[in-house]
């Protein structure tokens, strides 16, 4: 019992005194109201923009956006972002910088949009890696996909053609990247239990379409 609680202890992250102190800085003034939360929340924002901004150039390239369209996108992030951490500042565990807890925010934030942008105007784009990742995720065992070339583009035709944007814009986050779904419900305005029910009908959806397609045995849709 003694040798258990001493693993445990040594599992938990201590910060420096200096970042210990920064952290509760934040806390306290995002905490407050007034002019100390006001210029809390604009250092803040202008941190969010930043990595907001290099976020969404990083994902740019493949998605064809740019100039304004792009700023905008990362503006959005920024204030998204900042609206989240503020109703969430109470749940900080002190772990790890507070601007390094902040950033899973935006980031998650950028990928939403930049996302859902992009199926607007009419389209899904993720690279090969993206791709690969998905039978794994979707709990398609390797000797499935051998084929895997193959079966990538059946992936793809299959997001893009049976979903819906709602359920694309759910996938993707959480199978692709690996937005927590606590974070997601938050963006969305929605429950745990809205986002599971939309995960589940989309990944259904597209073990059918594997299915009819040949790519699978009937069973994987069960």
């Amino acid at each position: 019992m003694k040798r258990e609680s001493s693993e445990s202890l040594t599992q938990v992250r201590v910060v420096s005194p200096e970042v210990a102190g920064e952290n509760q800085l934040w806390v306290r003034d995002l905490s407050s109201d007034g002019d100390r939360w006001e210029a809390a929340s604009r250092r803040l924002y202008d941190v969010l923009l930043r990595a907001a901004r290099s976020e969404a150039g990083r994902r740019a390239a493949r998605l064809r956006l740019g100039g304004p369209e792009l700023d905008d996108i990362a503006h959005q992030a920024a204030a998204d972002a900042l609206l989240t951490i503020c109703g969430k500042v109470g749940t900080f565990r002190g772990d790890c910088k507070f601007t390094t807890w902040a950033y899973k925010f935006v980031i998650f934030d950028v990928a939403a949009k930049v996302n859902r942008h992009f199926w607007q105007r009419g389209g899904v784009a993720f690279d090969d890696e993206d791709w690969e990742r998905l039978p794994a995720r979707l709990g398609i065992e390797p000797e499935a996909h051998a084929e895997s070339r193959d079966l990538m583009q059946a992936v793809h035709r299959a997001v893009n053609e049976t979903l819906t944007a709602k359920q694309r814009m759910v996938f993707v986050a959480l199978v692709l990247n690996g937005m927590p779904t606590d974070v997601l419900a938050d963006q969305l305005g929605s429950t745990h239990n809205a986002i599971y029910k939309t995960m589940f009908d989309a990944r259904r959806k597209l073990r059918t379409a594997l299915v009819e397609a040949g790519y699978l045995p009937e069973q994987q849709v069960a």
